[in-house]
């Protein structure tokens, strides 16, 4: 199994976050990905390949060129206006006002984001860049004839919106990349999000689609971030009526319900008859994880890996959450080792 990795990611590196009422060192860091990649060379899973240079273009054929912009601009107007500290907003839109793009950037923060967990930092654009870029890769070898491949991205995706971030998450990694198979021609694509946060950024994006199948396992999100999607009513709209499922899952769900879900998902997944399949790779549903709730244990992750393999499809594993860092190597890791053994 290939794994496309960048050391551009830990350009990222936010400070602090706001959490539970609080500015708190920031859970997205980049030993994260560090961890992931060290377990990745201990195993000896395969080689580790730096991404190609793709531009901007497949992140606009699912981001708004206006949002794509502001990101690549945002950190040198809030330098100009505030200094060179990390970049929070304050404010946002709610109901009954107006969505106009303000011209200061403190407004700007706000009509673009949805939390203040997710700072822009000094080198948060190359950084997301690349991480897009590293998901690409990804999907062209899986276009090229490879069975499996492992993005591993950072900054996380999932969350991010046509023209919204937050969550972590500035450009949507796996969007992107099943965006770049449908492009290389692929008819139907599967995205299965198992990160312990539902996917709404994902959701968002291909909701009126009916070429692309979303599935996420998920906190209840009467419960859980992001609070305002990922209920099981949600089913797509339009052309893409039935082509999101959602599987809203209860604080301390264990293995046992939580593999009946995937099971059910990976049905539906057969029954759209994909001809690749995504999966945005959150590990956060491990027992230990410091801002989640679920109770999945560290031998349950090849299973996972093994289930998914079990789908025979072309398959791109793209990383997305998992703040239990000195666990998250081996979680991520058993997921792809189980499916290489079960392939």
């Amino acid at each position: 199994m290939i794994t496309i990795y960048s050391d551009a990611h830990a350009l990222h590196d936010g400070k602090a976050e706001l959490h539970d009422g609080k500015l708190v060192s920031s859970f997205e860091m980049p030993r994260r990905a560090e961890l992931v990649l060290a377990r990745v060379q201990e195993v000896g899973l395969g080689p580790v390949s730096p991404p190609k240079i793709f531009g901007l273009d497949p992140v606009r054929r699912v981001h708004a060129p206006d949002y794509v912009a502001f990101l690549e601009t945002a950190w040198d107007e809030w330098v100009a206006e505030h200094g060179e500290y990390d970049a929070l907003p304050f404010t946002w839109i709610g109901p009954g006002m107006r969505r106009v793009v303000p011209d200061h950037i403190d407004g700007k923060l706000g009509y673009y984001s949805f939390d203040a967990g997710t700072p822009i930092t000094a080198g948060t654009f190359r950084a997301i860049r690349s991480a897009a870029d590293v998901a690409l890769t990804g999907a062209e070898l899986i276009v090229r004839g490879e069975r499996v491949a492992f993005a591993l991205t950072r900054p996380p995706g999932h969350h991010a919106h046509r023209a919204c971030y937050g969550g972590y998450c500035f450009f949507n990694n796996a969007a992107v990349a099943a965006q770049a198979l449908r492009d290389a021609g692929a008819d139907r694509v599967a995205v299965l999000d198992i990160d312990y946060h539902h996917g709404n950024g994902t959701q968002d994006i291909f909701y009126s689609r009916g070429d692309v199948l979303f599935a996420s396992l998920h906190a209840d999100p009467v419960q859980e971030y992001p609070y305002y999607l990922g209920f099981s009513d949600e089913t797509g709209e339009g052309a893409g009526e039935g082509t999101n499922v959602n599987y809203p899952l209860p604080f301390g769900t264990g293995f046992d319900v939580w593999h009946a879900a995937l099971r059910h998902a990976l049905a539906r997944i057969a029954t759209f008859r994909a001809d690749a399949l995504v999966v945005s790779l959150g590990v956060d549903t491990y027992k230990g994880d410091p801002i989640s709730r679920f109770r999945l244990d560290t031998a349950d992750y090849p299973v996972i890996g093994a289930a998914l393999a079990g789908a025979g499809l072309p398959t791109l594993f793209v990383m997305e959450g998992g703040y239990a860092v000195e666990a998250i190597g081996v979680n991520a890791v058993g997921v792809l080792q189980g499916f290489a053994d079960a392939a």
